[in-house]
């Protein structure tokens, strides 16, 4: 994902993770997104995650990658996002739960 995740951007990235995310098919099982080299999102980040986690097929879930410490760590915990979409520190432990 980009360093920057604000109203700029986020309109036309949903169409590329969704596209990326498309291209698994009915396999597609987990979309996990990276944000540990995004360094800023606002609440269109949020949005992107939950506009991508309900377009996404039907028991496919989103986990999500981010620095606890970042801004886009807190972002995550403050807006509750945490709740409802699984956060790792780790790519590794993201990818094998």
């Amino acid at each position: 994902m980009p360093a920057e995740i604000d109203f700029c951007n986020a309109a036309e990235l949903l169409p590329l993770v969704l596209s990326a995310a498309g291209a698994q098919g009915d396999r597609l099982e987990v979309l996990v997104l990276d944000l540990r080299t995004t360094s800023f999102m606002d609440s269109q980040g949020v949005r992107l995650v939950n506009d991508v986690r309900h377009r996404l097929p039907p028991g496919a879930v989103v986990r999500l990658v981010a620095r606890p410490e970042g801004v886009t760590g807190r972002v995550l915990e403050l807006t509750g996002l945490r709740r409802d979409v699984p956060v790792y520190d780790d790519l590794a432990e993201a990818l094998a739960s």
